[in-house]
């Protein structure tokens, strides 16, 4: 065999050698490695986005709501506090007892939009402060006496600001409930002057209280099974359905 033959064989030896050699832009498992660098790098940036989002939501002071302070009107008739522009074309009625927890989740998961409706001029609601509970405190009484607190707060301009603290600092069934001395120094406060001190102490509206108390548990329409108990939310008359997430929007919707 030639010189120039054994030559060209050793060549195409060596390129074939050659061919078979991995590269260094196909090294076996070098694709998985670079995804597995991009999803390590993707799964710490969402690791670190959740725990500042965490640390945002606990940190964020309590008092820093974004709902907007009430600028309806307020108004009291007898034991009544009537909020909103009268020309509202929705009707609400709202019966509560500020002992009654039921009544504070009410409150808690309604006020923003109920604010929202009065101030917007949606609707109007009757506010009936009721006793239903005086015999759950020790002594008894604190339904009336908060009753007359928030009825007082009316004339001193403090009402929705009082209204929403009453329930805030709600005392337990059973427990001795608040003094005078405590709804007072509350309206002070919030900005109320001597005048709603004496109302507070004075407890004047009590006989009013008791006898709306005793009107809306006789009131066939704001029974359920014969039987009356707060909170009772009616809109145009009609009792509704406080369960239903939706019923301030349905009442809007058909004003």
């Amino acid at each position: 065999m030639g010189g120039a033959s054994r030559n060209e064989r050793k060549r195409r030896q060596e390129a074939a050698a050659a061919s078979r050699k991995p590269s260094v832009d196909r090294v076996p498992g070098a694709g998985r490695k670079d995804n597995r660098v991009t999803v390590g790098i993707i799964v710490a940036v969402v690791i670190v986005a959740v725990f500042a989002t965490t640390y945002i939501v606990l940190n964020r002071p309590w008092g820093s709501s974004s709902q907007a302070a009430a600028t309806y009107p307020v108004s009291v008739d007898g034991a009544v506090v009537m909020a909103g522009q009268p020309t509202a074309s929705v009707t609400i009625d709202v019966y509560e007892d500020f002992l009654c927890p039921y009544c504070e989740r009410f409150e808690t998961r309604n006020a923003d939009d109920l604010t929202a409706a009065l101030n917007a001029g949606k609707a109007k609601v009757n506010y009936h402060a009721l006793n239903i509970l005086d015999a759950r405190t020790t002594p008894p009484g604190y339904s009336t006496l908060a009753a007359n607190a928030a009825l007082c707060a009316v004339p001193a301009g403090i009402w929705p600001a009082y209204h929403k603290r009453l329930f805030a600092d709600q005392p337990a069934e059973g427990s001795a409930g608040m003094t005078a001395a405590q709804l007072s120094a509350i309206g002070t406060e919030l900005g109320a002057g001597p005048a709603f001190t004496q109302c507070v102490e004075g407890n004047g509206n009590a006989g009013a209280i008791s006898a709306a108390t005793d009107a809306a548990s006789a009131n066939p329409a704001l029974q359920t099974d014969g039987q009356f108990g707060t909170p009772t939310i009616a809109v145009g008359g009609r009792k509704i359905d406080v369960s239903d997430s939706g019923w301030l929007q349905t009442a809007l919707a058909g004003s």
